[in-house]
Parts: structure tokens; sequence; C-alpha cells
């Protein structure tokens, strides 16, 4: 489902970030990309499904920068947690057949031990949480980072211009 988003004000408060060495500049968009990025972990948080909590904890902010790009991504998956796409995006059903091991090896429903060569999976069904999060809060993600943006320029001593307002089509 496409959609457009207008952002009302972002013109006037790059145009207040380009007035700041560059250093600088990276360092509020950093901040300012974390902080949106949180609003959109935050959803995911609250709506991945919890078994053992191992997912949940996965979740995590990081920032980058790439030739003077700075970028902030909603990360999740981890060793513990390294099952996460499969969540997300669900499975097709498939055979699991022992290829290190002489068997597959698990504890049956009744608590007893079954050894065997090969299993069926019958597949999982998708539980979107990140891509769902992102969709629901994108908006309130741009005011918080245009937020952030405002409160350091602010700091800085700058002239701060007015809050962001987002629309969509």
């Amino acid at each position: 489902m496409a959609r457009n988003i207008h952002i009302n004000g972002a013109k006037e408060l790059a145009q207040a970030l380009a007035l700041l060495p560059a250093n600088i500049e990276r360092n509020i968009m950093r901040g300012a990309l974390r902080a949106g990025a949180k609003v959109i972990e935050a959803d995911a948080k609250a709506n991945v499904p919890v078994q053992d909590g191992d997912l949940k904890q996965s979740l995590r902010v990081s920032t980058n920068r790439k030739k003077g790009e700075v970028s902030a991504s909603v990360k999740a998956g981890n060793k513990k947690a390294w099952y996460y796409h499969f969540v997300e995006f669900g499975t097709q059903p498939h055979d699991i057949t022992a290829t290190k091991a002489k068997y597959l090896r698990f504890i049956a429903k009744d608590g007893t031990s079954v050894k065997t060569k090969q299993v069926h999976h019958m597949g999982a069904i998708e539980k979107p949480f990140m891509r769902p999060a992102l969709d629901k809060k994108n908006a309130e993600a741009i005011i918080k980072a245009g937020d952030y943006i405002r409160s350091r320029l602010e700091k800085e001593g700058m002239p701060v211009p007015a809050q962001l307002s987002v629309s969509e089509e």
C-alpha cells in the first residue's frame, strides 16, 4: 500500500542545520534519527510475539555513518534470537533432515525422547511486528526526530523553526 507523506517544516529545519559545522550537524542528525527509530523500536517491542523474551530483547536501534551520510535502523535478532525472520515472514511446510548428526532428537508432548532422521515441519504462520511498527509509527518517528533537532538547535543558540507536521495521502 503506497502512501505519500508530506512533511511540513522540513525545509526550514534542514536550512537551520546547514548553518552548523558538518561534525555538529552529523551528531545532531545521528541523535535525531536514533530518536525517531526508538519510536519504531518501542512499537515493534510492544507487538513482537513473546515466547521466552529473547526476540523482544534482541530488538535494538543502531546508527551508522558512511561517506558522510548518517542512518539509523531498527534491528532484530542475535545469537539467541536468530529466528527473527521466521516470525516476521513465516515459513512454508518443509522437511528437516539430520545432516551433521545421526539423528534429530526432541522431547514429545508425553515427555518421551524421540530420535528420528527426518521430520516434516508444518510451517509457521507469519506474525509481523517490524513492518507494522514502521507503517503505524512513521509519522510519529518523523516528528520525534524533528523535535530532537529543534531542541539541539536551541541548545546551540540557533533560531528554532516551527515544529514539523506530517500529513499522509
